[in-house]
């Protein structure tokens, strides 16, 4: 039977991102400068290909060709606002009656127990972890290597007995697990063995269990659960698990060092709600769907459906996980005349698709959301996919 780990980050339950994006809580030690992107060579991160080492630092490297897969130089992921500062954020210092307190009293949600109920009476071994850092992250991690290769790469492995479901509240915090998958598993360029896919950076994740902490929310927007149809019932989850087998899904890497499994949506408004005009030059393999010189509403990058439309738009048609595409649309204000001479503007929406997406801002800062978590673009951000990069467990 299957030893299966239940992971939870330690956060407020409905924090954006939350612990384990970079930060460490409830009194756990914040990580500094040890973690490079992916593996190293001898010892030395191999900066060719991934990112700096979290020092704190702001980004000041160049940005990578999209296409290439190449030099990981930009911020680190946060699970906050992402504003250029590496993914080394300090403690919180506890106070009288604050994180201190909570976190001794914190306990696992229903959810998680029910589903740990769920798996003990199949037979399943359970372990329940709350992470609160990135390194405890790792710890949980590392239970599903394989065992080791002659070439020194640690890799995932594929009979392993060990199975992970990861408990969110948010896209944010599953991609937090998701992005530390990836800086555990991908190889330095220089060390990329032969049994690699050749158009991936990185081996065949392990799957993970999804347990959804709360309901489905209704509105526009739905987390990534709802839109792949994955079970919110914990009994049903634990179902998945033990009995499912693994969908495959695309994931999109970027050069800033993060990972997207949604979407990312650019673009901002002001007090009253009206849409902020700005520009880039955004390239969709070598297609070029704005060159930088006209007003821009809006920008979706999507590997699901989670920004398909902004408002009643339709920014997106056939956003799909597992096609291994990247599907971008800008939105852009035209003045047009009528027949009798009167402006108006319409909003033109322009799509592509492709392998990989890059986004040039031409002046001042982008805000932007990247599974839900904020952040603001500064400079040349490049998406890429990984075709069938990660997964999931399913009935």
């Amino acid at each position: 039977m299957y030893d299966v780990v239940l992971l939870t980050l330690g956060s407020e339950r409905d924090a954006p991102g939350g612990c384990g994006s970079g930060g460490a809580c409830c009194g756990g030690a914040a990580e500094t400068a040890t973690d490079p992107t992916s593996q190293t060579d001898n010892g030395q991160t191999d900066t060719s290909s991934t990112s700096q080492t979290e020092t704190g630092q702001t980004e000041t490297g160049p940005t990578s060709q999209a296409e290439t897969g190449q030099a990981e130089t930009g911020q680190a992921e946060t699970g906050q606002a992402e504003t250029g500062q590496a993914d080394t954020k300090q403690a919180p210092q506890p106070q009288a009656g604050g994180d201190t307190e909570r976190c001794a009293t914190e306990r696992p949600r229903v959810p998680v127990l029910a589903c740990a109920d769920a798996l003990n009476a199949r037979g399943a071994r359970v372990e329940m972890v709350t992470a609160r850092s990135d390194a405890e992250i790792d710890a949980v991690l590392a239970r599903l290597d394989g065992p080791a290769r002659p070439d020194g790469l640690t890799w995932p492995d594929p009979d392993g007995k060990t199975r992970l479901v990861v408990a969110t509240a948010n896209d944010g915090q599953l991609r937090a697990v998701l992005r530390r998958l990836v800086r555990r598993y991908a190889p330095a360029p220089s060390k990329r063995p032969a049994d690699l896919p050749g158009n991936r950076t990185l081996p065949d994740l392990p799957p993970v269990g999804v347990l959804p902490l709360d309901p489905a929310r209704g509105g526009t927007h739905r987390d990534l659960a709802a839109q792949l149809g994955l079970p919110r019932d914990p009994a049903v989850v634990a179902a998945a698990v033990l009995d499912g087998t693994p969908r495959r899904l695309d994931l999109l890497r970027n050069d800033g060092g993060s990972v997207t499994l949604d979407g990312a949506l650019l673009g901002a408004a002001d007090d009253a709600g009206r849409p902020l005009h700005w520009r880039a030059r955004v390239e969709v393999d070598d297609a070029i769907l704005t060159d930088g010189d006209e007003p821009l509403l809006a920008c979706a990058v999507a590997n699901a459906g989670g920004y398909a439309t902004l408002d009643d738009v339709t920014l997106l048609t056939a956003p799909d996980p597992a096609d291994g595409q990247v599907e971008v649309a800008v939105a852009v204000p035209v003045v047009v005349r009528s027949a009798f001479g009167r402006k108006r503007v319409r909003l033109e929406v322009r799509r592509a698709r492709g392998r990989a997406v890059s986004v040039l801002p031409r002046e001042g800062k982008v805000p932007y959301l990247d599974d839900g978590v904020e952040g603001e673009l500064t400079r040349k951000r490049s998406w890429w996919v990984e075709p069938g990069a990660w997964a999931v467990w399913s009935i």
